[in-house]
């Protein structure tokens, strides 16, 4: 089966932290396994995403830079 996108957090225009804060906000309604969809504008984001993701121990999938936004992927676990 595909890897589905269970949530998207559109923080496109938010500044540190709204990008986490968002993403931590729809895990803690997600179930493991789920695929969480982050698109931002904060170049910081670059940075921060894996390294929160490294901490909290979920796994990033994708950081992709877009046309006009990055991209993150993250599996919850």
């Amino acid at each position: 089966m595909a890897n589905v996108i269970t949530t998207t957090v559109d923080a496109r225009g938010q500044s540190c932290p709204g990008p986490l804060v968002g993403l931590a906000r729809a895990l803690k309604g997600a179930q493991r396994g789920d695929l969480l969809e982050l698109l931002a504008t904060d170049p910081g984001s670059r940075s921060d995403v894996p390294s929160w993701a490294a901490l909290t121990g979920n796994e990033l999938l994708e950081a992709s830079e877009r046309d006009d936004h990055f991209r993150y992927v993250v599996r919850k676990v």
